[in-house]
């Protein structure tokens, strides 16, 4: 018997330990962020020895450039809250402030890393933002793949999108190359761009053609991912030294060639379909007119235009001659989207005018807003519906 006891209490103590952030004392649950009836969010910290307590979020107003940042109010039990006003449907971000320390928010355990900074995120439905979410369709499969790079000398990793049925199914898919935007990596279109959740719902509404989506590290001094590869633990910049050194448009091809290798894709320039946003956009932008014979569809999003007058890469030459040779060869689409309120609103107003006067067609969208990802994903909703008809 006493066996029995002191094996028992061996396992309780492993388990203890074993599931040592878990709430054994039933603690009140404190639900934040809690969905109001009227559309409007409630935010709630307990904080019992804070002297002030702040929200900041991209669903707040901003007063000129500062951010946005609401104070909280302290009530019972040491909770401090805040409530929002009616939302339109969006994918929304948030931090608390402590005492002047930004922390996350305890209760809600839905974390997005956008480069170097982690926010809670939540969703505001009844709108755009319901392609945003899982919904019970067929899913597609997402696979991190690593693949060789003999022009840079390293396995670099990919995130990979198969539409429903692939596994199952016979015959051949087209293919979107969906870049990120400086400081980003092949998760960024995943975690902000909710790409998956996208394109399977665009998929089975009949919205969008089956394709498979190749999501790629656009910094090639960086292999993967930060923490998914052998660089280690470090902190991602924004500015890698790769940016505008034309590594990333040189070698492309060997990501083509991958994906073809591998996967069971269309061949022809009208299997193939190039887009990404800021970084993303340069890169499409060039990388579409050095291989004017590879892409039938091309999307720039917020795109950067021209690389600063210190690249040198001969990949950045002669951009007239490049894009007159894109248009002589033919192409399906070619779609320009920014904010008005971008910072990139008159680099993308020039190129246009640039587009214009070689009588290079294209189709163009102009939208509210800025440089944020609440327009990119709007882009790509729109863009992946126009592929592949």
């Amino acid at each position: 018997m006493k066996k029995i006891i002191l094996l028992l209490l061996l396992m309780s103590t492993k388990l203890i330990y074993a599931q040592e952030n878990l709430n054994f004392g039933r603690q009140k649950e404190i639900i934040s962020p809690q969905t109001n009836s009227d559309g409007s969010f409630t935010f709630r910290l307990k904080a019992p020895n804070a002297k002030k307590v702040e929200i900041q979020g991209d669903f707040l107003v901003a007063k000129g450039n500062a951010p946005a940042i609401e104070s909280m109010k302290l009530g019972a039990d040491s909770i401090w809250t805040f409530t929002s006003s009616v939302l339109p449907s969006e994918l929304y971000s948030y931090s608390f402030i402590v005492d002047g320390l930004k922390i996350r928010d305890p209760n809600n355990v839905y974390l997005i890393r956008d480069v170097s900074s982690v926010v809670n995120v939540f969703l505001a439905g009844n709108g755009k933002a319901d392609l945003y979410m899982v919904k019970d369709v067929p899913h597609g499969t997402v696979a991190k793949r690593w693949y060789e790079s003999a022009g840079l000398k390293t396995s670099r990793r990919l995130s990979v999108y198969t539409p429903p049925g692939y596994e199952s199914l016979k015959g051949n898919y087209p293919v979107l190359y969906l870049l990120h935007g400086v400081g980003g990596d092949e998760e960024a279109w995943m975690q902000l761009g909710r790409a998956s959740q996208i394109l399977d719902n665009l998929i089975a509404a009949g919205k969008a053609k089956p394709m498979i989506v190749v999501m790629t590290n656009g910094h090639t001094s960086n292999t993967a991912a930060p923490g998914e590869s052998s660089k280690g633990l470090y902190k991602p910049i924004m500015m890698t030294p790769d940016v505008f050194n034309g590594d990333m448009e040189t070698y492309f091809k060997e990501i083509i060639d991958f994906t073809e290798k591998n996967y069971r894709t269309g061949k022809t320039q009208n299997d193939r379909a190039i887009a990404g946003l800021s970084m993303g956009g340069f890169h499409s932008l060039w990388i579409s007119a050095n291989y004017p014979k590879t892409f039938g569809y091309v999307g720039l999003f917020s795109p950067a235009i021209l690389a600063p007058a210190s690249a040198n890469s001969p990949i950045y030459k002669d951009l007239d001659v490049k894009l007159q040779a894109q248009k002589k060869n033919g192409y399906k689409l070619y779609w320009v989207a920014i904010g008005k309120t971008d910072f990139l609103y008159k680099n993308v107003t020039d190129f246009r005018k640039k587009l214009d006067g070689m009588g290079f067609e294209y189709q163009y969208k102009e939208s509210e807003g800025g440089h944020t990802w609440s327009n990119w994903r709007d882009y790509l909703s729109a863009f992946t519906t126009m592929l592949f008809k």
